[in-house]
């Protein structure tokens, strides 16, 4: 393989795992630097404007209102299809599934879409910042209940999943240390709690929707006695949990082993994680350093690990998304685009537990199976979409005749698909050959043309390769 094709696979995997999908412009324009640029533009999000939400305001009312969770599942949707700074709405992805907070409960759609905004905003930062933002976020304080956690009647729920699942892990701390971390967060709350809580229950969305929440931290409500957590004793708060959990090697390591499992492979090589726990003690949890190591690592750039992920139901009906061009402008249909991805297994903004989803080949059973191959299929092959009808000008402009392997190999270019496998690829051209050539030089020829192009588009992303990151 040239050095060219090289550099092309190694940042179209970057853009698959660190981004939202590859697309033969994105890796092109890429290409003309570094990797190390691309890694650069893709940490530094802020470099790149970030997307308005005018058009959602003028075109979409019920999008911009996140009044229903089909609204702020369809907003959440356009941008990561749209957006122009991709880590910024993958890492969003990331947090939502390790810290996974729900609708089902809170019944508050637009207080789930804030705290994705919390992502976005702090998700690339310290860890401790992000613990610190979760623990005053509204959404997770009516979740886990910590908007009952008061002074003589502790809730522990909070507390217990803080270090079961966001931090530590099972086994790490003992039920002691979970009263405290609990009696340490007592008095942490939402504004009104009560009423909001009932508002959320009874009210109407329309025609306003509903109510924003506000953290609240009362102070007759917090325990203020001496805690024992972790071995550390004192007169603890919130904060000072925090600060013990960041600065903790057990955090290191969990948090780079949940990193690992995102960005490289579903199977942890355990040296690699402690190089990245490593580099988290020395940056003192900075996210945004500890991604820089991951992607600059051999495990991240070992050909055995591309292609080697499943990818979620969110990730491929993007990267397809992003491929035909389709829904670059609000509109309805984009509620249904977000439907397929729940029929796919994952409903964003609202997974099925506090331990979100399970990921790898449960994304792939029988019937999840069935919807993604039907979403792809359906979606490239539309012909009135503009990545598709670039596709077939692609192989439009390679003469008035088109042998069946270019098609093929105009296709998986069009498609930033540059590590087919051979066997793949031949089967595909065998597909494409059934038929003998493709004519543009005859009028009545071209509608049939065009047609097994979006039928090789179909079988290509029912292909295993296309369904894999």
């Amino acid at each position: 393989m040239s050095l060219a094709n090289q550099k092309k696979l190694l940042i179209s995997h970057l853009l698959r795992r660190a981004g939202l999908g590859a697309t033969r412009c994105e890796v092109e324009r890429l290409c003309q630097g570094t990797y190390e640029d691309a890694v650069e533009e893709l940490l530094h999000p802020e470099r790149n404007p970030d997307m308005d939400d005018d058009l959602i305001r003028r075109y979409h009312v019920d999008q911009n209102s996140l009044m229903l969770i089909e609204s702020s599942q369809s907003y959440w949707l356009y941008k990561l299809i749209n957006t122009r700074r991709p880590l910024e709405e993958k890492i969003a992805l990331f947090w939502h599934g390790l810290f996974s907070t729900a609708y089902g409960k809170l019944n508050h759609a637009k207080a789930v879409a804030n705290q994705i905004n919390t992502f976005r905003q702090f998700g690339l930062g310290n860890l401790r910042t992000i613990l610190l933002e979760l623990s005053r976020d509204p959404a997770m304080l009516f979740w886990l209940d910590n908007k009952d956690n008061k002074l003589g009647t502790p809730n522990e729920n909070y507390g217990r999943e803080l270090l079961e699942l966001f931090a530590l892990g099972i086994g790490q701390y003992t039920e002691e240390d979970v009263k405290n971390c609990a009696l340490a967060f007592t008095g942490w709350t939402i504004r009104n709690a009560e009423y909001m809580s009932r508002r959320a229950e009874r009210d109407s969305i329309w025609p306003y929707g509903r109510l924003d929440w506000q953290f609240e931290y009362i102070p007759e409500n917090h325990d203020d006695g001496v805690k024992t957590f972790l071995g550390y004793t004192g007169r603890f708060n919130g904060d000072d949990i925090l600060d013990i959990l960041c600065s903790s090697p057990t955090t290191a390591r969990f948090i780079s082993e949940k990193l690992y499992e995102y960005f490289v492979a579903d199977s942890i090589d355990q040296a690699t994680v402690d190089e990245f726990a490593s580099e988290f003690l020395r940056c003192n949890g900075d996210i945004r350093q500890v991604l820089r190591t991951i992607f600059h690592s051999t495990a991240f750039k070992d050909i055995g690990n591309m292609r080697s992920k499943v990818m979620s139901p969110i990730d491929l009906v993007v990267q397809t998304c992003r491929i035909c061009q389709s829904h670059s402008f609000p509109d309805w249909n984009i509620v249904l685009t977000a439907m397929d991805v729940n029929f796919m297994g994952q409903e964003i903004l609202n997974p099925p537990t506090v331990e979100g989803w399970h990921t790898g080949s449960e994304w792939i059973e029988t019937g999840s199976l069935v919807e993604r191959l039907n979403a792809s299929a359906k979606e490239i092959s539309n012909k009135s979409l503009p990545g598709v009808q670039e596709i077939i000008s692609l192989v439009h402009s390679h003469g008035p005749v088109v042998a069946p392997m270019t098609l093929v190999d105009v296709c998986l270019e069009a498609m930033a698909l540059y590590d087919m496998p051979t066997s793949t690829k031949e089967m595909l051209v065998g597909y494409a050959s059934k038929w003998g050539n493709l004519a543009f030089d005859r009028e009545d020829a071209i509608p049939c043309s065009e047609q097994r192009i979006t039928e090789l588009l179909q079988m290509i992303v029912s292909c295993r390769e296309y369904q894999m990151c």
